[in-house]
């Protein structure tokens, strides 16, 4: 039996959240979330004021605690919110960097009331920026390889090692870091999950140039630094399992399912550059073809992402099933990157310059970033075998007998 009450309790949340998002979203940042997640220096003010009233909100985390600073929504006002959000041009400006998306969510699940207190206000708020310490030269699909070393050394801990392809460590004023804390044992075992502070003389980032122009991930070493005792996250040498956790997380924020904003559709953006017929129609007809089935996958994609997170007992849909969502995620992404592209014909070489506009150019720097979607947060292969084995529950030919 449908509760009614319930249904006119959202339709009153969805009308406060519609006035709020009215009354504190900059107009002039509607639909442009991509642009403004990527301004990391010279931050404009109307992003600056958004940042600041979301992160007071806690709407940027609309699913976590009231007492330490979420927006304590149901998952079903989280899911009305981020409609809103859409209906708006509104987007997450607080989901650069790991904070938000991975370790926060993670210190939720782990951590003591003193990590929960000390870490999560400043998160919700944008305060701090969070990296996370991963992978490492010769331990990257193999994460469990690691050989970075923490050390206990009585009232802290003596860490040494390299990291690579850490996001965003540069800005970073935390890590959670992944670190060997028992050599002898297995390679699962013996690792744990620590909460390191970047801002100190032991550490050092050096970015990595990408082939989109930008250097969103650094080379990472660390050469004595410390951490406090109480930086471990969840038990000594039981890091794997928080830090597969974490990784569902990751997952979960790539699928969609964080944030808000919406992308105009390809064909608006086609009717822009392409001949069109006398019926106002792309006139390309093996163009307009692709553009209907890339738009097909596109509203399949989030209809099962709706269904996952209404079905789902977590707020953010971090389950296995996240590893499907990515995939497919990601194939709607490319996708879009390829067709738009092809789209703006000329226009879409741009690199630089008078001739090309901040549209044009982000979205040829977009293409050759979104390449590596296939790879971070575990390959489409990682993916497709966790599904295989967790999901359909086929036999792991993958080991050795």
């Amino acid at each position: 039996m449908a509760d009614f009450g319930a249904d006119l309790e959202l339709e009153d949340f969805r009308k406060d959240a519609a006035a709020w998002l009215k009354a504190n979203f900059p107009a002039t940042l509607s639909g442009k979330g991509q642009l403004a997640m990527s301004e990391r220096s010279g931050q404009s003010p109307e992003l600056a004021q958004w940042r600041k009233a979301i992160g007071e909100k806690g709407w940027a985390t609309p699913t976590w605690p009231v007492q330490y600073g979420g927006g304590g929504l149901s998952p079903a006002q989280a899911r009305v919110l981020q409609q809103e959000m859409a209906k708006a041009g509104a987007f997450n400006p607080l989901l650069f960097g790991m904070g938000v998306t991975m370790i926060g969510p993670t210190i939720l699940d782990y951590g003591t009331e003193a990590q929960k207190a000390q870490h999560i206000p400043p998160i919700v708020r944008g305060e701090v920026q969070w990296c996370v310490g991963y992978s490492e030269p010769n331990a990257g699909s193999d994460l469990a390889s690691l050989q970075t070393k923490a050390v206990d050394a009585g009232d802290h801990w003596v860490i040494n090692g390299q990291k690579t392809w850490t996001s965003g460590a540069q800005y970073s004023d935390w890590c959670g870091l992944l670190a060997r804390t028992d050599p002898s044992a297995k390679k699962h075992d013996g690792i744990s999950f620590m909460l390191v502070n970047m801002r100190q003389p032991g550490i050092e980032t050096r970015p990595i140039a990408l082939i989109a122009g930008a250097s969103p991930f650094c080379e990472t070493f660390f050469t004595d630094a410390t951490a406090p005792k109480d930086a471990l996250l969840g038990q000594l040498n039981v890091g794997w399992t928080v830090g597969k956790r974490l990784l569902q997380h990751e997952r979960a924020s790539q699928t969609g399912a964080i944030g808000g904003g919406r992308q105009a559709p390809l064909s608006q953006i086609a009717k822009k550059y392409v001949a069109l017929d006398a019926d106002g129609r792309i006139a390309d007809l093996d163009l307009r073809t692709r553009l209907t089935r890339h738009e097909m996958d596109a509203k399949t994609h989030a209809l099962t992402l709706a269904r996952v997170m209404a079905e789902s007992k977590e707020a953010n849909g971090a389950t296995n099933g996240a590893s499907v969502l990515k995939n497919s995620a990601t194939h709607v992404a490319q996708t879009r990157a390829e067709l738009t592209l092809e789209i703006m014909g000329a226009q879409g070489l741009g690199w630089q310059g008078d001739d090309f506009s901040r549209e044009e150019i982000e979205t040829v720097r977009g293409w050759l970033s979104g390449k590596a979607m296939s790879i971070y947060g575990g390959s489409a292969e990682i993916q497709n075998n966790i599904i295989s084995k967790r999901i359909l529950g086929l036999p792991d030919n993958t080991q050795s007998t």
